[in-house]
């Protein structure tokens, strides 16, 4: 029950961040440029995560 919590978790974070960075890269700007940034860190995030148990 909690790997799927966790899975759904990462998949719905991942899904958001994706959509942070394709939504706000069609204008510029600071607001976009910062919320893109949001984006990536989530990615770079969740990206550690999965990482983490190959340390």
């Amino acid at each position: 029950m909690k790997a799927n919590a966790l899975f759904i978790i990462k998949f719905v974070m991942f899904i958001t961040c994706v959509s942070l960075i394709i939504i706000y890269q069609k204008t510029a700007g600071k607001h976009e440029l910062g919320m893109m940034l949001i984006g990536l860190a989530g990615l770079l995030g969740l990206v550690y995560v999965y990482n983490r148990k190959y340390i």
